[in-house]
């Protein structure tokens, strides 16, 4: 399989992990955001006033959570952010 194409389904399966810990697979709540990035971006976690402006930055719709292409843009905003670091 191509390496990006692989990449791709890391994404995909890294939002499965963490969404849906609640019961909702199809999005991901604050919690489920916030054990995201303690777990898999450990230096990013922040306090709560981060955590909650990272939150509504991300949900584009407003309806409380974050959604698969919500948590695509994320992935996309973060890896220009690391690059720039570079």
């Amino acid at each position: 399989m191509p390496m990006l194409e692989e990449q791709l389904k890391v994404l995909k399966k890294t939002f499965d992990k963490y969404a849906g810990k609640d019961g909702d697979k199809g999005s991901m709540s604050k919690a489920e955001l916030a054990d995201l990035l303690r777990e898999e971006f450990p230096g990013m976690a922040g306090d709560k006033k981060q955590l909650d402006q990272f939150f509504t930055g991300l949900d584009g719709d407003k309806d409380g959570t974050v959604s698969f292409p919500e948590f695509v843009q994320f992935a996309a905003t973060l890896l220009l952010m690391l690059m720039s670091q570079m």
